[in-house]
């Protein structure tokens, strides 16, 4: 009897990691730069790590900007007006394929000023939202989030034409809406990436909101007891997309390549690009076949900082381990119907 507890709770841990994920890669161009699994530095990356797999909760919480207790990362990597920004998402083994499949996904940038990104504090900035996508216009009830769980697809924007030169941050978001027929439900997966913007453009993005600030936990499209209801509309939270907008978010074919570290923190700048494009229908070989080069920071944060919804600022290193190990590679296919399971064990 001891036996079969122990196997049900092993099975239950594995599954309720599936339920859960994170930003495993991004490219620019085509250039991949792998991230770091949660709570789990292996080299440097433009992706700000982050200290666990599981969501953050309510609207007001401070890691609500980045992710939870989210680092700087390392590297700024270049970028370019125009340039195809690509967020390949996975579950929370870095396996399986994304977990969810209902609500919006958002993009978001905001400027570093003259602070350098490696060493920006985003709880002031000033973000701009340069697209959003939610239901399939199709009219069949899906949304596009659900590429990202059955095909594993990765997610392209077009960054705006118009961006001024500098350091940014790229915040992209997906909100799961299984819970969002009850107050506070709402499991928001937000992680931040540093580039740096080359060019001569000179716009000013409108309108601007703060993290925490843009959203509250009763907004249409965070609650929303209609979301399981075919035909049923969506309202976008988070305002309006900027004047600044990126153009073409879609989906595009799963990265499969390996995901390895750059060498070093620093890289070339990419060619200016020829023209705006999207929707990658294959994806390149990672730009780098070496080992990384920086080793593991000692320093390590509380283990409480990964519990505390509100910790923030941690430091790379920690020594807890909170994902799956050995979970089966196969993604996770979860459906409108298994929302009550869901209520019960992913909060």
């Amino acid at each position: 009897m001891q036996a079969l507890t122990t196997f049900l709770s092993l099975s239950l841990f594995i599954s309720l990691a599936h339920a859960h994920g994170y930003v495993k890669s991004i490219a620019i161009d085509g250039q991949w730069y792998a991230g770091n699994i949660p709570n789990n530095y292996k080299g440097p990356s433009p992706i700000r790590l982050i200290s666990d797999i599981g969501p953050v909760k309510g609207a007001t919480n401070p890691d609500i900007v980045c992710g939870l207790s989210a680092q700087k990362a390392e590297m700024v990597v270049p970028a370019n007006p125009g340039s195809v920004f690509s967020v390949q998402w996975s579950g929370g083994d870095g396996v399986s394929k994304w977990p969810h499949n209902i609500g919006p996904l958002m993009t978001y940038m905001a400027s570093c000023g003259s602070t350098a990104c490696t060493d920006f504090d985003p709880s002031g900035a000033k973000w701009f939202k340069i697209d959003e996508l939610g239901l399939k216009p199709d009219g069949s009830g899906d949304w596009f989030q659900n590429d990202i769980m059955t095909a594993g697809d990765a997610f392209d924007v077009t960054l705006p034409q118009d961006l001024a030169p500098g350091g940014y941050l790229v915040r992209h978001e997906i909100i799961a809406l299984h819970l969002a027929t009850e107050m506070g439900g709402a499991e928001f997966y937000p992680m931040c990436t540093q580039v740096m913007i080359q060019g001569s453009g000179n716009g000013v993005p409108a309108p601007t909101v703060a993290f925490p600030g843009a959203y509250s936990d009763s907004d249409p499209g965070i609650f929303d007891p209609d979301v399981f209801n075919a035909g049923a509309n969506y309202t976008f939270p988070g305002g309006p997309v900027a004047n600044l907008a990126g153009t073409d978010a879609s989906m595009a074919a799963p990265f499969t390549g390996p995901t390895v570290f750059p060498s070093g923190t620093s890289v070339a700048p990419l060619p200016a690009p020829t023209g705006a494009s999207s929707g990658n229908t294959t994806a390149p070989s990672s730009p780098s076949d070496s080992a990384p080069s920086a080793p593991e920071p000692t320093a390590s944060p509380s283990d409480a900082g990964a519990a505390d919804p509100a910790a923030t600022g941690a430091t790379r290193g920690s020594t807890c381990h909170l994902r799956a190990r050995g979970a089966s590679s196969a993604g996770t296919h979860e459906r409108r119907h298994f929302k009550r399971f869901l209520r019960t064990f992913s909060r």
